[in-house]
């Protein structure tokens, strides 16, 4: 292939997930880690590593030069971003081509475009997708703000223009809070991805989260099938599944459609992810943003459709990926993903680093694990607290289950606080069986009158 030596910019779980796509294809692989990595797995996998930098992210997987230089003094010709750090940083995507190395992911043009959450608004519109009503870019002040509410009315969503994960991001119920609410939505906003912009849109309670996976070649543009990323915390997800138990085959489609008709808008290249609300009750749905990198729940559209996302982006990258129509994506029974995090559910979920001293993870029939953790394994404090995805698959949504609870139960680890427990809870609540979830419901329904609903 075109390919010959990649450079993964990325360190956990996704670095070692690259390492394997690589390797099924014969490529070599290049491991970048800072000086707190040095022992992690994806070093010790990889054909090769170099040290970029001190433990803190800015210092090392941020610094898009020192990782460049890397890849040229290690001879690689291109670089898979994983997730986070710079896999949707639009300036380094164009480094990586100034510097005659494939960057694999999207053009820098197109990230910024998308990355831009109101201008990814305006060209959802003008590719006829629905979006929520708000104002058509970031606001220059709290007058313009103020218009735009009493246009849509409250409640009413502040969301940083840059950036996403639930930073820079405020609902507000009434006008007494908006001077408030958008000065410090757009403090943090500047904090997390130094831009300080925000828009407004209109707040939508107890919808649903529903993302579309699709892949372009800057022509047309494929869809995956969709997942349901409606349980979550704080705007963080903690579990997805497809197919979505929410979706009519009607709305399925008109989704799907649009995902795909946004993708051609923009010439999307590569793996991407276009998100959208839905509104059950109503059956519409409504563009957010797009992601334009992996996700890290892309292991469930795996197993649902047999293709590997990771392999088809780096032959995508090398110019051999083999040709794809619509009609032989198909998809077969319901997936499952569940994330464990070295987290205390009990005390509000705080992150808690530490030594890892057993590690089992389950297995059998159905189940796949996604980890970068061994026994023995120290969790540094400078990254996520994320241990381990766990993705199961069933005929139905119903073994689907089943077998995620035989999963959980097979889990064994000690040395720091996880989040299986919490993932066993909620596969024995009544509503979550009945896909009866919505991005308010763990801390609305499940935690209701808890002492730590306010936390969540």
């Amino acid at each position: 292939m075109g390919l010959r030596r990649i450079l993964i910019a990325n360190r956990g779980e996704i670095a070692l997930r690259v390492i394997r796509a690589c390797r099924e294809l014969g490529l070599e692989t290049v491991q970048v880690h800072s000086s707190a990595d040095a022992d992690s797995l994806p070093v010790n996998m990889a054909d090769s590593s170099i040290e970029i930098g001190a433990p803190q992210a800015a210092e090392s997987y941020l610094k898009g030069g020192a990782i460049i230089e890397a890849a040229k003094r290690m001879g690689a010709d291109a670089i898979h971003p994983g997730y986070g750090f710079l896999s949707e940083n639009a300036a380094f995507s164009d480094a990586c081509a100034a510097a005659g190395i494939k960057f694999i992911g999207p053009k820098g043009s197109v990230i910024e475009m998308m990355g831009d959450k109101a201008v990814a608004r305006g060209l959802a519109k003008q590719a006829g997708v629905p979006v929520t009503p708000g104002s058509g870019g970031p606001v220059k002040n709290v007058d313009e703000a103020a218009t735009v509410a009493r246009q849509i009315g409250f409640p009413l969503l502040i969301k940083a223009s840059a950036g996403g994960g639930g930073r820079g991001m405020r609902v507000v119920q009434e006008d007494a809070k908006l001077r408030e609410s958008l000065e410090s939505a757009s403090r943090e906003a500047e904090a997390a991805f130094g831009d300080g912009g925000v828009y407004i849109e209109k707040y939508m309670s107890a919808v649903r989260h529903v993302e579309v996976q699709i892949f372009g070649d800057g022509k047309t543009t494929l869809h995956f099938g969709e997942r349901d990323c409606s349980t979550q915390r704080r705007h963080q997800k903690l579990v997805e599944e497809s197919p979505s138990p929410a979706l009519t085959v009607e709305l399925r489609n008109k989704m799907m459609a649009a995902a795909c008709a946004l993708g051609d808008r923009v010439g999307y290249e590569g793996a991407g992810t276009v998100e959208f609300i839905v509104d059950a009750a109503t059956q519409e749905f409504y563009f957010i943003e797009m992601n334009t990198r992996i996700q890290v729940e892309h292991p469930v559209t795996e197993m649902m459709t047999g293709i590997d996302l990771v392999k088809r982006q780096i032959l995508h990258a090398g110019g051999e990926a083999p040709e794809l129509r619509q009609d032989q994506i198909t998809f077969r029974g319901h997936a499952l993903e569940c994330r464990i995090n070295a987290e205390d559910p009990n005390k509000g979920f705080f992150p808690k680093p530490g030594r890892i001293e057993t590690f089992t993870m389950p297995a059998g029939p159905g189940v796949r694990v996604d980890t970068h953790v061994y026994p023995g394994y120290v969790l540094p404090p400078y990254y996520d607290s994320l241990l381990a995805k766990v993705i199961t698959h069933g005929v139905d949504r119903s073994e689907a289950i089943a077998r995620m609870r035989r999963a959980l139960g097979e889990m064994k680890v000690d040395g720091v606080p996880t989040t299986i427990g919490f993932h066993q809870r909620l596969l024995d609540d009544p509503a979550f069986l009945e896909g009866r979830v919505h991005t308010r419901f763990i801390r609305e329904e499940m935690y209701a009158g808890h002492p730590m609903q306010n936390m969540l």
